[in-house]
């Protein structure tokens, strides 16, 4: 089961994992209402390294990205049940709208996003030839996303 680790001391934590000679990869992403291409997806990318730690947009995030009624679930919940799954080692919540200051700061081997980015589009990528980040792209699951998920609840 993973972990949920603050902010201010994942940096010491990542760097601690390098020096063991342990490989990083992170993720980001809101994961309000957890189904199976999220679930594929972190297993996936789980694959790419030793460690998993998923960067959380918080519920200040998520609204400043979805706007408000978003998230439904909230960044406690969310994080509990990312530390859940047997791919995710580590989560740690971001209040930015991109993760790209963090991802400056914890320097992972491998970052991966969806397939719907490429390297020209990727908003991170500046971060990701600066620190030499790897970056892996992960096709979505046809049809599933959390926006289907509402709009069915929504339309019973």
């Amino acid at each position: 089961m993973g972990q949920i680790i603050s902010r201010k001391s994942i940096s010491d934590f990542v760097k601690n994992l390098h020096e063991a000679g342990k490989t990083v990869v992170a993720t980001n992403g809101c994961f309000d209402i957890l189904h199976v291409g999220h679930v594929r997806y972190l297993q996936k990318t789980k694959s790419f390294a030793d460690y998993l730690i998923v960067l959380l947009n918080s519920d200040k995030s998520v609204r400043s990205i979805k706007g408000e009624g978003r998230p439904i679930n909230s960044e406690s919940d969310r994080a509990e049940i990312l530390t859940a799954l047997s791919c995710v080692d580590f989560v740690v919540l971001f209040d930015e709208d991109s993760p790209a200051e963090l991802l400056d700061e914890i320097k992972p081997d491998v970052y991966t996003k969806g397939a719907d980015y490429t390297m020209e589009t990727l908003p991170e990528r500046e971060i990701m030839i600066k620190n030499n980040i790897k970056v892996e792209f992960i096709d979505f699951v046809q049809g599933k996303s959390t926006t289907n998920v509402i709009n069915k609840i929504n339309n019973k």
